[in-house]
């Protein structure tokens, strides 16, 4: 059985095209190297969307700045720090190929969970210091709890309802006001929405924090709590198991 090729979204050196130069975090690779795939960062051209999907047996859609929100019915925030719109057309055109293979597994974090709510006709508090008071705790790497909503989903082994013995690390200034066609998995507890999926899918979960960067993902102690490593580490090991379903024969 072949390894499964794990597509990244990447981002923008200082979020602009005109940087000439693309970067990643080297967190998502090497925890896609450390769970048994085979990271692949993907360069911004959305007319290679289906093509890229045709390489890759899953992907991941990265953190970043903030979206643009017309196209979805809403005017971008005056506070937004709106990402490059070449990057957003890439993002949105992958999940539009994903649509036509449901089977691949689609993993949005933080950004990339913003568009998959976008995408699925939800919206967006576009910033957290107008709509919640203690919108700090969100923004600055701060680690906070989870309650999880629903008893079974792709974030998570087995079930889970109530508040979940886990800590995860938010940097974000918005927030999914409604999650559209998706489902609702888990809360922070202040009730920020902070994961989602598609049930009908075998693993399309977005998260608002970075599982990424819990810690040191070598440490098996990192996250302190079992259920913790369930929802960081754990939730990229399923990602590739869900890709491994999926890979076919390559020359």
């Amino acid at each position: 059985m072949q390894t499964p090729v794990i597509g990244i979204s990447i981002d923008n050196k200082n979020n602009e095209a005109s940087s000439g130069t693309y970067e990643s975090a080297i967190a998502y690779s090497h925890v896609i190297m450390k769970v048994g795939g085979i990271p692949l960062l993907l360069p911004h051209e959305p007319q290679l969307a289906h093509d890229y999907l045709g390489i890759c047996d899953g992907l991941v859609l990265t953190g970043g700045a903030d979206p643009y929100t017309e196209a979805f019915g809403q005017p971008t925030h005056p506070q937004a720090r709106p990402i490059d719109q070449r990057r957003q057309s890439f993002d949105l055109a992958l999940l539009a190929a994903a649509d036509l293979a449901p089977h691949k597994p689609v993993l949005g974090v933080c950004l990339g969970m913003q568009l998959m709510v976008l995408h699925a006709g939800g919206r967006l508090h576009q910033y957290l210091p107008q709509t919640l008071k203690n919108a700090q705790i969100h923004m600055d790497n701060h680690n906070h709890g989870l309650k999880f909503v629903v008893e079974q989903s792709a974030l998570f082994s087995g079930t889970a309802t109530g508040h979940g013995q886990c800590m995860v690390v938010s940097y974000h200034r918005q927030a999914v006001e409604d999650p559209g066609r998706l489902r609702i998995v888990a809360v922070a507890p202040d009730g920020v929405i902070e994961a989602t999926d598609d049930p009908t899918r075998p693993f399309y979960v977005g998260v608002q924090w970075h599982p990424e960067r819990a810690g040191s993902l070598d440490d098996p102690n990192s996250t302190h709590l079992q259920t913790g490593q369930d929802v960081n580490l754990g939730l990229y090991q399923r990602l590739v198991h869900a890709a491994l379903q999926t890979t076919s024969p390559r020359a």
